[in-house]
């Protein structure tokens, strides 16, 4: 298991080593109990499988997305520094939701555990074009459509304050490398009763 896992100190110094951001959900216990507690789990065996200090927003409680999809979320988002390829953590990030027992049987439903790969760096995947074509789905096709490949920065970033209040703790000045806008500014962009909704624990 991940969690027992350590690769040698030196390598998270590494000057290669690329910031990377990713969002923790749960609104359904899980083996590790309730959903701060398996958040806080969750962070600490990415940090041992990705062998990297992380640094962690405060935890915070919002309402299930699309509202009435189920019972409240706790929600956070971690920066680490990893030289790990983006391919090479989406992986990882999965074993570790299957770890707390999550099963993807319903689109935007209940959840032990969701690690959503937000960003590595600047890197977009697979192109500007692609990346912009999700970004510009709407609300309606975003319901029907799942992308078959990993898209970076993760597509909905700008749309989903439960992302976006975290995130401003811990990388309050990354600048979305499509959009060209920083963490603070897509958040203060969104509606203020949206924003209100996601509240600290």
């Amino acid at each position: 298991m991940y969690e027992d896992y350590h690769m040698p100190q030196a390598q998270v110094q590494h000057e290669n080593s690329t910031e990377t951001l990713i969002a923790l959900g749960s609104n359904a216990s899980s083996v590790w109990g309730i959903p701060k507690d398996t958040i806080l789990k969750a962070s600490k065996i990415v940090e041992n499988a990705l062998d990297s200090e992380v640094f962690s927003s405060c935890f915070y409680e919002t309402p299930a997305f699309p509202a009435g999809a189920g019972p409240a979320f706790c929600n956070a988002v971690i920066r680490i520094h990893t030289t790990l390829a983006a391919n090479q953590i989406l992986p990882i990030l999965h074993q570790i939701e299957a770890q707390a027992g999550r099963e993807r049987t319903v689109r935007w439903g209940q959840r032990t555990l969701d690690l959503d790969l937000l960003a590595v760096g600047s890197e977009v995947l697979p192109d500007v074009a692609g990346c912009r074509d999700w970004l510009d789905l709407s609300l309606d096709e975003q319901t029907k459509k799942a992308p078959d490949q990993l898209i970076l920065p993760h597509p909905r970033i700008q749309d989903r304050s439960f992302i976006l209040v975290p995130l401003a703790d811990v990388a309050p000045n990354w600048v979305h490398p499509v959009l060209g806008l920083t963490t603070v500014q897509m958040r203060d962009a969104r509606p203020l009763e949206e924003i209100a909704s996601v509240r600290r624990l």
